[in-house]
């Protein structure tokens, strides 16, 4: 169906939300903007939906929510019997409308959904599916994007976000309806008083931070560390768990950034809400100009990310994510090991697009190291797994280069609760021996080389991005760059084909992970670049990791790499 078309269909049918109506009315006479709205579907992938807020069926919005719960509703009452969701949703504009909408279609499902009272943290939908024995569960967030976005994440009954196999299920269900004529409702206050739609007790979210403080590494260690910590939720869902944890472990001395303090989806003093910018921390910095701090955290709005910065000197240094997981799992070893309380065959995880330093710190205890695709879904799934094999405490830790750490199997996505209280205890660990987490990050560095770690990505919007993105891609894997930045590529390993192939040689390897469009291309001086469009953001992302023996030459070979693969792929 043509894009004017169905402009007119849905001008005639969506009255459910007057901001849609205005909308529609107002792109009447400019086709460009119909045909961005109209020229696709929001398409249900293995993140479950992102887009932008607004009318037509590639927006955001109670129709696109509806048809997407309709047919996830329908695929868990084909896969369960007596099936029941939970349902959180973060800070974001309308995020509370979304949740209600989907818990009205599951209700009119017969499904019974558990629904937070109030915004709540990722994690704790996670906890929540877990802790109630659901089918499924739904997280109304568009993570750190900017306002204009929302999104729609859903959960199978581990609480992990959908496996590939399930999420292609789901979405055969959705494509297969009319989001006016095949979505079943509910009134919310119907469901309300027939009790298909029942609010999460407080219990839950209680058991959940005992839950989280029983991850404790050295228990009691905070409590006389005096430590100063200024947090921000960036007008997220971290402000009451971050700072309950924190109380509970013995930090009392936290600061909290007011005009960052309370939920606001337009987030007004930080435009991106994402804890890996500098940007995010403007607020927070100006503070500690006046209220100095040993530590600065700020938590992404559905506090699943967490980002850290440290005094150094008379200012603060931002710690990357891929320093901050080191750090952490060096921590979690390192400890767990002098305290014996390592399980015999302990398992961390990191992803293909994590530093490699990873792999030394893990020989380093004797540690499993289990690398997997981009998405913490893939780290979860890994945790399911050795939970089917009885070894679920066998897990010890695992992050990702993009914020996110958890250390317990009590949850299946990031949790940035878990990891605050970590942080600041390994803070108190380490300034108990007079050592900030910097000196801990350059004795790292110096028993295992200077790796920098840098991310850079190139936004390619609408229908003609999409198409970019797909013939980059399609370049760089017929085209294979014999060298970057002067340095020969020594091999390539391209996950959509599963396959690994030397250069030199032409031998291949068969790469068991899922199938995805990812390209990595290792160097000879053991540097590497690795290219994906991202899958919930009209991105394309390049993970750069140079690899060298002091740190100005780390950064000097980072950027030309940077430069040289911008260059290659037309940026």
């Amino acid at each position: 169906m043509d894009t004017i078309k169905l402009y007119n269909i849905w001008k005639q049918k969506a009255t459910k939300d007057p901001d849609l109506i205005k909308e529609l009315e107002n792109i009447e006479n400019s086709p460009s903007e119909i045909d961005e709205r109209f020229y696709k579907e929001l398409e249900f992938g293995t993140g479950g939906l992102r887009g932008v807020i607004g009318a037509g069926t590639n927006r955001m919005n109670v129709y696109t929510v509806a048809k997407a719960t309709q047919g996830f509703a329908n695929y868990i009452l084909k896969a369960f019997q007596n099936p029941t969701v939970a349902i959180s949703y973060d800070s974001r504009i309308k995020s509370d409308l979304f949740s209600k909408t989907a818990a009205c279609c599951f209700a009119a499902n017969g499904i019974k959904v558990h629904l937070y009272r109030e915004l709540m943290p990722t994690p704790l939908l996670s906890f929540a599916v877990r802790e109630l024995h659901c089918a499924a569960g739904v997280m109304v967030t568009a993570s750190h994007n900017p306002s204009k976005y929302n999104g729609y994440k859903a959960y199978g009954p581990d609480g992990c976000q959908l496996s590939l196999s399930a999420s292609a299920a789901v979405l055969d269900e959705v494509n297969k309806l009319d989001p006016f004529n095949d979505v079943k409702t509910i009134s919310f206050d119907e469901a309300l008083k027939n009790g298909t739609i029942e609010y999460i007790s407080d219990a839950v979210i209680e058991k959940f931070l005992v839950t989280v403080e029983a991850e404790a590494i050295n228990p009691g260690i905070c409590k006389d560390s005096h430590l100063k910590v200024i947090y921000t939720p960036l007008n997220g869902t971290g402000n009451k768990p971050v700072r309950a944890i924190l109380k509970r472990i013995g930090i009392e001395n936290v600061s909290v950034v007011k005009e960052q303090e309370l939920p606001d989806g337009n987030f007004p003093t930080a435009p991106y809400p994402n804890p890996e910018i500098r940007e995010a921390f403007d607020c927070a910095l100006k503070m500690a100009e006046t209220e100095p701090a040993d530590l600065l955290l700020a938590t992404d709005p559905d506090c699943d990310r967490v980002g850290i910065a440290v005094k150094n000197g008379d200012g603060y240094q931002l710690i990357s994510g891929n320093q901050v997981g080191a750090l952490l799992l060096d921590y979690v070893l390192k400890c767990r090991t002098q305290n014996d309380t390592m399980p015999k065959n302990p398992v961390a995880v990191t992803t293909v697009v994590t530093s490699t330093i990873t792999k030394k710190i893990a020989k380093k205890y004797n540690v499993d190291l289990k690398i997997v695709l981009t998405g913490f879904k893939f780290i979860g799934g890994v945790i399911t797994e050795l939970e089917k094999e009885n070894r679920e405490n066998d897990y010890v830790f695992g992050f990702e280069e993009s914020y996110g750490y958890l250390s317990g199997g009590y949850v299946r996505d990031k949790d940035a609760v878990d990891a605050s209280m970590l942080i600041c205890e390994m803070a108190c660990y380490y300034k108990k021996q007079n050592k900030s987490l910097l000196d801990v990050l350059e004795e790292l560095s110096q028993e295992f080389g200077y790796y920098c770690n840098e991310q850079i990505s190139f936004t390619c919007e609408g229908e003609t991005g999409m198409e970019r993105m797909a013939e980059i891609m399609k370049e760089l894997r017929e085209n294979t760059p014999k060298e970057i930045a002067e340095i020969k590529t020594l091999s390539v390993d391209d996950y959509e084909l599963s396959k690994s192939t030397d250069l030199k040689s032409s031998d291949t390897k068969t790469i068991t992970l899922p199938k995805s469009n990812v390209l990595a291309f290792h160097l000879e001086n053991g540097s590497s670049v690795t290219v994906r469009p991202s899958g919930t953001e009209p991105k394309i992302k390049v993970y750069l990791e140079a690899v060298e023996t002091d740190p100005e030459t780390a950064h000097a070979l980072a950027e030309k790499l940077k430069a040289d693969i911008s260059r290659k792929m037309g940026f």
